[in-house]
Order: C-alpha cells, then sequence, then structure tokens
C-alpha cells in the first residue's frame, strides 16, 4: 500500500550563498511534487546561522531544535561558523550539533557526473555512505565537549571511536544502497595499521555483508582507494567508510564528478532526514546570483527519495526522478552558472529546471 500524504520539512537558510540556493531548492521540490501529483509540502522557516546569533543568541537556538523534532525532514543551507564571532566559532557547529542532536548518523553521498558539465572522470557513478557519529572526529564522540584535549600546552589529544552498534547500521545502510543500485559494495579502512578500531570497522561491515549475498564486497585501504578512486571511479558503486575517511573520499569524488557544486548528500536517521549540500558558504560570491544550486537542489531530491522509500510514497519518490532528470536535462541544454562555464545566475538556473519539469 502506498502513501500520499503532505510532508512538514524544515527549512534553514545558513550563511553565505544559503539564502539563495536553499529557495531555489524549496521551488524545484514544489514544482516536482505537483508534477508528479503529490500533496504540497508544509513549508517552516526556522533560524540559525548568524543571523541566528544576532536574533536569538546562538546559532542554533533551541526553538529550532525543537520545531525540527516534529517535523519530517529539513533543509540546511551552508554555514560560515569560521566567521562566528566568539564564544560560537569555537563551539561545535550548526551541522555537526544537528547531525549529533538528532543522530544522523547516515551520511549519503553521491558523485554522479553530468553530461554537459566538468568532469575529470566523466563516468563517475558511485555513492560514499559515511559514518556520521563516531570514528576520528572527535567531535562526535562524547556525551559533551570535543573530544580533544591539551593535558600540557604541547600535547594535543582526539580520540577515535568505533562501536559495533554504529558499524552495524552504517553497514546495512551501504548494503541496502548497493541492492538499489549495482551490487557492489566496497569497505574502505586502515585496518593494517589501525588493527583494533579501523578492523573493528572492517569486520563488522564483513559480517553485515553475510547477509546480502546479492552484494559482491572488497576492501581497499584508505591510501590505496584514493588512488584507486582517480584511476577507475566507474569500478566503484557503493563505497562505506568512517566519518573521516568518508569524508576526504566524497570531496574526492564531488571534484572527479564536476565539482564540489554539484554534490549532494543527505544525513539520516532512521526516521528522519536533513538535505546538505557538500561544499561550504562561498561568502565572497554571495548575494551576487552566481551560487550554483545543483548540490543544494540534488540534496532537497535525495531528501525526496528517503521520505519516498521510507513510506511507501510512490509520489515523492517520482518527484526525486523528477528533481534529478530536470537538474541533469538542463544542464545538458547548455544552461549552468558561472562555474560550470555557463552564464546563468542562482535564479535563471532554477527557473530553467523548473521550466523543464513542468513541460
Amino acid at each position: 500500500m502506498t502513501t500520499n500524504r503532505p510532508y512538514r520539512l524544515g527549512v534553514m537558510l545558513g550563511d553565505g550563498i544559503g539564502p539563495e540556493i536553499v529557495p531555489a531548492s524549496v521551488r524545484v521540490v514544489d514544482a516536482a511534487l505537483a508534477a508528479a501529483g503529490g500533496e504540497p509540502i508544509q513549508w517552516q522557516e526556522l533560524p540559525l546561522g548568524a543571523t541566528a546569533i544576532g536574533t536569538h543568541g546562538s546559532a542554533i537556538p533551541d526553538v529550532t531544535l525543537e520545531a525540527l523534532a516534529g517535523l519530517d525532514g529539513w533543509l540546511l543551507g551552508p554555514h560560515d561558523s569560521a566567521a562566528y564571532p566568539e564564544p560560537f566559532r569555537s563551539r561545535l557547529n550548526p551541522s555537526g550539533t544537528l547531525r549529533k542532536h538528532f543522530d544522523l548518523y547516515a551520511n549519503v553521498r553521491p558523485a554522479r557526473a553530468f553530461e554537459g558539465g566538468r568532469a575529470i572522470a566523466p563516468d563517475t557513478d558511485l555513492v560514499i555512505v559515511r559514518e556520521n557519529t563516531e570514528g576520528f572526529y572527535a567531535d562526535r564522540n562524547t556525551h559533551a565537549g570535543t573530544g580533544e584535549y591539551m593535558p600540557t600546552p604541547d600535547v594535543a589529544i582526539a580520540m577515535g571511536v568505533f562501536t559495533r552498534r554504529a558499524v552495524e547500521r552504517i553497514a546495512r545502510t551501504a548494503f541496502e544502497l548497493a541492492r538499489r543500485r549495482r551490487h557492489r559494495l566496497t569497505i574502505v579502512h586502515k585496518a593494517n595499521v589501525l588493527q583494533l578500531s579501523s578492523g573493528l570497522f572492517t569486520r563488522v561491515c564483513l559480517e553485515v555483508g553475510g547477509n546480502y549475498p546479492d552484494v559482491a564486497v572488497d576492501d581497499f585501504h584508505i591510501d590505496a582507494m584514493t588512488v584507486h578512486l582517480l584511476r577507475r571511479a566507474a569500478d566503484f558503486d557503493v563505497v562505506v567508510a568512517e566519518n573521516m575517511f568518508g569524508d576526504i573520499l566524497s570531496d574526492m569524488a564531488g571534484e572527479l564528478a564536476g565539482s564540489l557544486g554539484i554534490a549532494p548528500s543527505i544525513n539520516a536517521f532512521d526516521d528522519r532526514c536533513m538535505a546538505q549540500a557538500a561544499h561550504g558558504s562561498a561568502p565572497d560570491i554571495a548575494g551576487q546570483g552566481l551560487a550554483n544550486p545543483i548540490a543544494m537542489v540534488l540534496s532537497s531530491g535525495m531528501l525526496l527519495d528517503w521520505l519516498g522509500t521510507r513510506h511507501g510514497d510512490e509520489r515523492a519518490a517520482d518527484a526525486a526522478v523528477r528533481v534529478e532528470e530536470g537538474v541533469r536535462a538542463t544542464v545538458r541544454d547548455g544552461v549552468s552558472t558561472r562555474d560550470l562555464g555557463g552564464s546563468a545566475s542562482t535564479g535563471e538556473f532554477a527557473d530553467a529546471v523548473v521550466a523543464r519539469i513542468e513541460g
């Protein structure tokens, strides 16, 4: 039985180019759902980022966290936390705070080249599945604090944490995704050196793989994987890695596919999902209409796909396909922003995608 219901989604514009690319994404999502015959989304804009510091005294106010808990998902614009005044600059950034607060353990980052784009490896079509809550990013590993400390001014220590529970759930996410794609999964690790921590990650992923006999599995050390990704990106389908390795590889894969400006992602728990472009806030071009909205638009499409899969909603899933196809057809027709060699503004590109979907 399929559902067709209105979703309640949050909108956080963020900093820099966020107030340009997030509204563009909202427009495309609305057009895609309407074309698919779905119920219109109930959008709720919430404060976050530099403006929220001025209005609420926090980059991510409690009112935002409370509201998000009651929503089906949300769009998060990029943040420029490095430019926040102290003490906000030294705190966990808004994205990290949301991932930690809502236990958004699965960071899913596709990299697929565009026809008409500027891909280094035009046959790239893979997905990095990154464990989002532990690993070698110290700020994800403790209940309070950052997981980094200095016993003396000349010694800095960071914790890397790996648990069976976290590895099992990210492995299941990756294997389920591989079943929806080309039935291949690659585990990335450094178990030859980090025998206990990275070794646990590898072993548990392989154990979970025993429940997916239809998925072919291989594994590579992180250093070797960077070489393989450069030389033969087309050979990879789904790649699962711990936090830091997954972050590095996904940026690399995004560049191989064309640029970080086209690199989408979602951060998901079992019952909630956050759409977030993989790139930063690009303050140097903010407010000029130069920003490429593709990554944010495609991230929003991934959120629709996640909602469709979770709720058995064929219209949401159909709308997700329309978002992807609309963006790709627009680039293929020669309409793109300056970073991809075109001349369209942020709004003009969104207009073209919407026209494609509606037409």
